[in-house]
């Protein structure tokens, strides 16, 4: 079974660097996409970063600039460094990949992970 593993979450202050790992297990098939997002309380969960098997990535606007995401195909992970961290960024972060099955796409998810800017 396909599962994800997330780590690197915690508090930090006002302009601070954060990094977020995200390891991938259980995949025989090839992976399309991997990718994080996040959900702060009160809101919906929203598209933070991604990036391709090709290499091609996408950002939020919001973090344009300040999030780098990288991904590592042999090892089938994707972290997101964060940097000049806001305290509007804090929410739970969730790991997805997007995995190719015969023709069919497959997205699994990871637990979470929180992520608290705070001073």
């Amino acid at each position: 079974q396909v599962r994800l593993a997330e780590s690197g979450g915690g508090l930090v202050q006002p302009g601070g660097s954060l990094t977020l790992s995200c390891a991938a297990s259980g995949i025989a098939y090839g992976i399309k996409t991997m990718g994080w997002y996040r959900q702060a309380p009160g809101a919906q969960r929203e598209l933070v970063a991604s990036i391709t098997a090709g290499g091609s990535t996408n950002y939020a606007d919001s973090v344009k600039g300040r999030f780098t995401i990288s991904g590592d195909n042999a090892k089938n992970t994707a972290d997101l460094q964060m940097n000049s961290l806001r305290p509007e960024d804090t929410a739970v972060y969730y790991c997805n990949t997007e995995i190719t099955v015969g023709i069919h796409s497959v997205n699994v998810w990871g637990q979470g992970t929180q992520v608290t800017v705070s001073s």
